[in-house]
């Protein structure tokens, strides 16, 4: 059966190139719709998810990371002496104005951290390091915000909130949902940039000792300090994805738009190999007149079908990688993991065989003389 359905499948070569075009188009069409929804999930909780904090402390019920408030010094000493904390580091992200050199402004974020923690850096660095920052004024921003920024080598200066910033290094892959590039710098820094007072930060990043349970020095923390919010990093990542998502017309557009574009590809596939049986319907009449039963043309039906899948989702994937590739320098970033790859090619094979389902009734149905009439 499986030589047939290769026969059947290259005996058109023109119907074989319009089956995989529309699976190729219903595959492209899914990985590029989910792709961008990783990627928006990616971007928006970007900071979160590198941050390598075990807990964080923020003002309450802030919505997001790019949403914090003010908290005062005396939190981080209190947090200091509760059992199971190894290290409290102070920690800021804050929307600033940045000055370009025609005197124009751009929204920014600093982002303030201490270069010696491994908590709340940036990272893949391409040019310059994290202990740069310890120079005079110094900052360092991704290289896909260079020309927004009006940034052409390390060693340029601009203003922050009119006070001097000196680029140090670059990152590549650092990327802001709300459009306003995060500009990394030690705390100290930050606090001038974002005019706090110098026993003022935004957020506490907190390390556990080796050892420690985070449910039980979180319960503790949170006793110790009723008037602020204790997050596990997880939780923080949760409620900044889930503000975006449920929260803006934004997740919910992007969600829609990887519903629809599986249920699109779902229905060109259908039209496609059903249209494909329906041009093969003399030769499925001429295996009924032989002989075959009705589960041998399930066999040869379900077989094309999968043959087309694998074919389609082979050249799909390489089409997909190569606009994901093309996605790396903007805005919207297309993320194609290998789960996501491996999930694709089970989700050809089950869309080509339920689409061929539509098929199958029509194609054993056939009466055999037809194969014998004019």
């Amino acid at each position: 059966m499986l030589a047939i359905a290769w026969k059947n499948l290259i005996h058109d070569r023109v119907r074989l190139v319009v089956t995989l075009v529309g699976i190729v188009f219903a595959l492209v069409l899914i990985l590029v719709q989910v792709g961008l929804f990783l990627g928006f999930l990616d971007t928006s909780s970007n900071i979160v998810g590198h941050s390598n904090a075990d807990l964080w402390i923020t003002a309450p019920s802030i919505p997001h990371v790019n949403g914090g408030a003010v908290l005062s010094e005396n939190h981080r000493y209190l947090a200091l002496g509760a059992p199971g904390v190894e290290r409290v580091e102070r920690y800021s992200v804050f929307f600033v104005n940045w000055k370009l050199p025609t005197g124009a402004q751009e929204s920014v974020q600093v982002v303030g951290f201490h270069p010696d923690s491994d908590m709340g850096g940036p990272w893949n660095l391409t040019q310059g390091s994290v202990q740069d920052l310890w120079r005079e004024d110094a900052v360092i921003i991704d290289e896909l915000y260079r020309d927004k920024l009006g940034v052409k080598e390390i060693g340029q200066t601009f203003e922050i909130n009119g006070r001097r910033a000196r680029i140090v290094g670059f990152t590549r892959g650092i990327r802001s949902f709300t459009t306003s590039p995060y500009v990394y710098t030690t705390f100290k820094n930050s606090q001038n940039y974002i005019g706090l007072d110098e026993r003022q930060t935004i957020y506490f990043l907190v390390r556990l000792s080796a050892g420690a349970d985070a449910a039980a020095v979180q319960t503790a923390l949170q006793r110790r300090l009723p008037d602020v919010d204790v997050l596990t990093n997880a939780q923080m990542l949760d409620r900044t994805k889930n503000y975006w998502l449920f929260g803006t017309g934004a997740g919910s557009t992007t969600i829609m738009g990887a519903v629809l574009g599986l249920i699109v590809g779902i229905v060109v596939v259908a039209q496609t190999l059903y249209a494909a049986t329906m041009d093969h319907i003399r030769e499925f009449g001429t295996l009924k007149a032989m002989g075959a039963t009705n589960g041998h043309i399930y066999q040869v039906i379900l077989a094309q079908a999968f043959m087309s899948g694998i074919a389609g989702y082979a050249i799909a994937l390489g089409v997909a990688l190569l606009v994901s590739k093309g996605a790396e320098s903007g805005n919207a970033p297309i993320l194609i993991p290998p789960l996501v790859a491996a999930g694709a090619v089970l989700l050809a094979l089950v869309m080509c065989a339920g689409a061929s389902l539509i098929s199958i009734r029509k194609a054993t149905t056939i009466d055999p003389a037809m194969v014998f009439r004019g």
